[in-house]
Order: C-alpha cells, then structure tokens, then sequence
C-alpha cells in the first residue's frame, strides 16, 4: 500500500492529520481548528494549528468543503493515514471464536463462502464480498454415468470439498450402461484426487501416447472426459449487506445506483478482485485508486484466501471511504486466515 505523496510531515503535522481523519470517520463532519486543539492533545496556539492545516490542505491532503471552517480528509489524506499514520490491532478473542464458529472445518465450500460474506457485513457493517473459486480449482473424487438416452448422459461429479455437480453432456455416439459404468471404473482408479485441468491433461496426453492403438476404453474415457470435465467458467462473486451503504449517509444517490448496478453485472467488480488476488496480503483502494467509477466515493478492503500458496478467491469489504480502517482491516485479514485453514483441513488433496 505505497503512497506517491513525497512531502514530509513533521510530528505536529503527523498527529493533527490523525486527528482529524479519527475525529471526522466517529463524527462525519468537517473538523475546526478549535476542535483540533482541543482533541490532538498539541500544546500549540490556534494560529499555529490553522498554519499547519493550511499546509495540509495545499499539500492535498485535507479540503474545505464549501464554505465550511471546517475540514475533511481527502483520499490521499485517507490513503498517508492507512500508509503510515494508522495502527491496526488483531482481532480480540471474541470475534476470533465467533469467526471459528461459523465458518467451521468440515462445511461445503459454498456454505463456507456464503457464511463469510455475511459475517464480513455483520462485522464491519459494510457490504462484504467473496469470489467464488471456479470448479475446477478442486480436486474430484468420485465420477458417475447415468444413461438417459441414446446419446445423451448424466455426469454426476463429487468434489473433495463435498460438492455435487450435475451436467448433462451429448456424446457423439450411443453408451450402454456397462460401458458408461467400466468408463466411471477408469476414471475413479486412475484420476480421483486430481483438478479437472489436470485430468483433461494427461488424458490428452495419454491419448497422444497411444496413438494409433488408442483402445477403446481410453477413447470412451477421453470423450465423455472432455465434455464432463470441460472447461466451467462459472466465476461468481458473492455479496451481502448492500443496503448497509444506505445507512452510512450517502447524499449521492446516483453514486450508490452505479454501485448497486455493479454488484448486479459482477463482471467489473470481478475483475477487480482478480487483480487483488496477485498481490499478497490485504490490498487496499481509497476512491479512485481502483480505477473503477462505481468506486470513486469507496473503499475497498481485499485480502486473498487460498490453501499454500494457491490462491482460490478474494474476500472483502466496500465501504465508504470514512471507513474504520482500523477496524476493518483486521476483520478483513482474520476472516481471510481462517477460510483458508478451513479449506485446507477439509481438502487436503488441494
């Protein structure tokens, strides 16, 4: 979370910019000087605190809305504050256990997920948000043929996560039950425990290799494989708590349209959450960091979840910028371990 502001502040400066951001993301008001000197604890004349503002705001790092005596932070002031001025702590023991509990070892990836999506709302009182790994992200474990007629069949696919899937392919010629069963035999012994990806793979390869002497059962397994296993580009995103950016004092209605709009398309907020899973740790966007309009008046708090370092998805919180960062990190950083150990003791083939 680097800044591109390159002026220094001295420890006056340091601690009234602290100030203010605290004062104003409790309160939602500009901040006067009075107060300032008031709650930044400086033993500093008004004029000295007006003087220093005044450096703030030409370094663009506070502004006076209106005609207001007051001012608020900007979202360079917000983003100096995360980067440099902000102290974050863990989470106590109360909502550690709370997170462990309801997002226990052991419950299927989608319940696990939604659960997250609705406890990073609950917790921070913002809109919580998860991507959903695709399918073929997980190991399968059990496969099964259901002829249902000439040329068409049922694929039952069991995933090491506990998740039944079923597609429905058209084979390019007729299967018999005692076939289809010999077919879901091979394909058991030979690939449960291996990604989607990594089954197409090595059946391609293997088919390769034969050649020419391709035998049949490997020729039947590769077809029905193909399709079965096809690529599922099934991103989705989970949402929850939309209406809690009602409630935050919002003035800019066609803003939060633009926002609701995008939670219904998914595809940009998608997109965003992807580049958030190249980089470790949280990541954070203050306004127009993100480079997505829809944003420009939030923030967006990410850190990814995965097993090892095999990233799954992303996890996080849209608020508005004055956001709790304080508090909101650390529920964003906790939530994100503790998915990821779920899912590594329920699969541990990932």
């Amino acid at each position: 979370m680097n800044t591109s502001f390159n002026h220094p502040l001295d420890a006056r400066a340091r601690q009234l910019l602290r100030t203010l951001i605290a004062r104003y993301i409790a309160e939602g008001q500009p901040i006067g000087s009075r107060t300032l000197a008031k709650a930044s604890g400086l033993d500093v004349s008004p004029a000295t605190i007006r003087n220093i503002m005044a450096d703030l705001e030409e370094f663009g790092l506070v502004a006076a809305p209106h005609t207001s005596a007051g001012r608020v932070p900007t979202a360079q002031g917000y983003r100096v504050f995360v980067d440099s001025l902000l102290e974050t702590r863990p989470l106590g023991e109360v909502e550690m256990n709370q997170l462990r509990r309801e997002l226990p070892t052991g419950a299927s990836t989608p319940d696990l997920l939604g659960s997250a999506t609705s406890l990073l709302s609950q917790m921070t009182h913002f809109v919580g948000v998860v991507s959903v790994p695709r399918r073929d992200e997980f190991p399968f474990r059990h496969i099964d043929f259901v002829q249902l007629d000439a040329n068409r069949v049922l694929v039952i696919l069991v995933f090491t996560d506990g998740q039944v899937q079923n597609r429905v392919i058209e084979a390019q010629r007729a299967y018999g039950p005692a076939e289809l069963e010999q077919v879901a035999n091979y394909l058991n012994a030979n690939f449960g425990g291996l990604r989607l990806d990594e089954i197409r793979a090595r059946l391609l390869r293997e088919m390769r290799e034969e050649g020419t002497r391709l035998n049949s059962l490997l020729a039947a397994a590769v077809e029905v494989a193909q399709q079965a296993f096809g690529d599922n580009a099934d991103n989705d995103m989970l949402v929850a708590g939309h209406t809690n950016l009602m409630d935050q004092g919002t003035t800019d209605v066609d803003r939060l349209r633009e926002l609701f709009e995008a939670f219904q398309r998914k595809r940009d907020l998608l997109q965003l959450l992807e580049r958030c899973s190249r980089a470790q740790g949280v990541r954070l966007f203050i306004g127009e960091e993100s480079g997505f309009a829809a944003l420009d008046s939030y923030s967006l708090v990410t850190a990814p979840y995965g097993v090892g370092s095999r990233v799954l998805g992303v996890l996080g919180v849209i608020g508005p910028t004055r956001m709790a960062y304080e508090r909101v990190i650390p529920v964003v950083q906790a939530t994100a371990s503790i998915i990821s150990g779920a899912l590594k003791r329920s699969q541990p083939t990932l």
